[in-house]
Order: structure tokens, then C-alpha cells, then sequence
């Protein structure tokens, strides 16, 4: 398993994490989601104060580390800040934080008993974004990726939402792998601007695209079809995630249930399209999105 704080030399001239200057963590985690334009922001506003608050909470950790995998060009110091996000985790359950994130996550890993394997988890597929591991990984890359980086913000969610059956960690464990897989649909060529190809070399092999750069996928003959390989993936975890979840939760889970009421619709669009890549990213206006949350609502009254 990679480590954060194997992610590299710090730069010479690196100062450690940035702490943005504020008063209120609540309000800067808020801002941080409310900014990023998020499906996830609506979802979260039907929660109780102290469970929504959490989430925002958990969504600006995963906002702002990310943004250093996916925003910052420097090698070294992307590397320096995502060890550095690794040490603040370590603070954090040490009760030294730092950072207004930090210290927004307090009350909720104390409340809800959230695990610190899970945050470096996060992390951990942070750096393989960053790192250059997701250029034709393996299956099996793919799997960890889907879970560090999706599965493990389920596993996170709920605890904060709070649940009474077993069956529930299943659940979030497909639905992170159903709403990552289908974020990978929705931005090939997106990420290959990047330099990133998260369609496993296993699959690409099978339609002869076993050396494909990222210059070229958005363009390769049979791209089509290693991605509708990947949709049928995503469908699975769709349907195992339906069949995890007992009714008698549907109330607890409902922010989960409207994000899949989002995302699903997103995987339904990229299949009606043929599994396209070489077109405008698929999404959703914000009248959309507002109709999609409202009929997944209702769906769980």
C-alpha cells in the first residue's frame, strides 16, 4: 500500500501545509463545497445540522486534496503537499489540528467514530492520481483506486448518516465503485489531458489498444467498447448496491440514494451516446440536477 508520506522529497524550499487565514471552520468548509458546484452539495442540505455539517466537513478534505493531485503541475511539490495532508491526518487524530478542514473534522471523527485508515486511504488514491499509477492501470489498480478514492468516502458517509444494519458498509462499498466508474466514463478525455488513462490495460488489450497514449484515446478505434465494458462494471455495482440496502434503511441513506439519483442518470446519458469520449463532457444544468434530486427524494419518502 502506498503511504501519503511516501509520496516523495520535499522541495527545498517547501514550508509545510498551507493554512488559509479563518475564524470559522464551518463556514470555510461550507464555502469550499459550495464553490466546487458539486452534485453533492444538494444531497447533503436534507441532513440534520450537525450530520450536514460533518459531510461538508468530509467533501472539503477530499476537495482540497484532490485539487493538489489533479491542480498542482510540480511533481515535487504536489508529492511534498500530499505527504504534508498525510502528517495533518496524524495531527488530527492526535488532537493537533492545523487546518481549517482539520479542525472542522473534530467534532464529526469524535461524534460518529470515523476511522483515520479511511482519510489515508483517500489520500493513498490521491497520490496514485498524482504519481502517474493511473496511466492503463490493472483491474486490480483500478479496484483499490475505486476504493481509496470513492469507497472510502462512502464508508466515511455512513457513519455520519448513521445505519442499524450490517449490510449497509456493502452498500457504500458498491456505490463508490458505481459512482467512480462512471466519473471515469464522463471525463476519458478529460483525464487524458492529464496524462491519465483509467481504463485498465487488461480491457484495452482485448480491443488492441495495449500501448495507447493519452494523445491518442479520445480517438482510438475501440475505445467505445472497453468503455461500455466499463459501463456493464458499473451497472453491477449499481444493482449490488440496491440489493445491499435493506428497506428499512432507505430513510438513514437518503443522501446516498439522491447522489445515485444524479449519477445513474449521468451513466443512462453516456450509454444512450454510445460510449463516446471524442464529445463534450456529459453534464447536468442546474435546473437538471435540481429535477433529478427532487425525483430521487421522492422516491425514498
Amino acid at each position: 500500500m502506498v503511504n501519503a508520506g511516501q509520496a516523495g522529497n520535499l522541495p527545498a524550499d517547501f514550508d509545510g501545509l498551507p493554512i488559509p487565514p479563518t475564524d470559522d471552520p464551518k463556514r470555510y468548509v461550507a464555502e469550499v463545497t459550495r464553490a466546487s458546484g458539486s452534485s453533492f452539495f444538494l444531497p447533503m442540505m436534507v441532513l440534520p445540522r450537525p450530520r450536514r455539517e460533518a459531510m461538508l466537513a468530509l467533501y472539503a478534505f477530499c476537495r482540497e486534496t484532490d485539487d493538489v493531485a489533479d491542480e498542482i503541475e510540480d511533481d515535487a511539490l504536489s508529492g511534498a503537499l500530499i505527504k504534508a495532508w498525510g502528517e495533518e491526518v496524524e495531527a488530527l487524530f492526535d488532537g493537533r489540528p492545523s487546518h481549517p478542514v482539520s479542525h472542522a473534522l473534530v467534532s464529526p471523527i469524535r461524534r460518529y467514530k470515523l476511522s483515520k485508515g479511511h482519510f489515508l486511504d483517500i489520500l493513498e488514491g490521491f497520490e496514485m492520481d498524482r504519481s502517474g499509477a493511473m496511466l492503463r492501470p490493472t483491474l486490480a489498480e483500478l479496484e483499490r483506486y475505486c476504493y481509496c478514492v470513492a469507497c472510502c468516502v462512502g464508508l466515511l458517509s455512513v457513519e455520519i448518516f448513521g445505519y442499524r444494519s450490517a449490510k449497509i458498509p456493502e452498500f457504500a462499498l458498491h456505490l463508490g465503485h458505481a459512482f467512480q466508474l462512471t466519473n471515469i466514463l464522463r471525463d476519458v478525455a478529460e483525464d487524458a489531458e492529464r496524462g491519465r488513462i483509467y481504463l485498465p490495460s487488461e480491457l484495452l488489450a482485448a480491443h488492441g489498444l495495449e500501448g495507447v497514449t493519452p494523445e491518442e484515446i479520445v480517438r482510438a478505434p475501440g475505445v467505445e467498447r472497453v468503455c461500455a465494458a466499463i459501463g456493464a462494471m458499473a451497472r453491477r455495482r449499481f444493482a449490488e448496491a440496491a440489493r445491499a440496502m435493506p428497506a428499512s434503511e432507505r430513510r438513514r441513506m437518503r443522501p446516498a440514494l439522491l447522489m445515485r439519483g444524479v449519477y445513474e442518470p449521468y451513466l443512462d446519458r453516456i450509454e444512450a451516446g454510445g460510449f463516446r469520449v471524442d464529445g463534450p463532457r456529459d453534464k447536468f444544468g442546474k435546473f437538471q440536477k435540481l429535477s433529478l434530486v427532487f425525483y430521487a427524494l421522492l422516491r425514498t419518502l
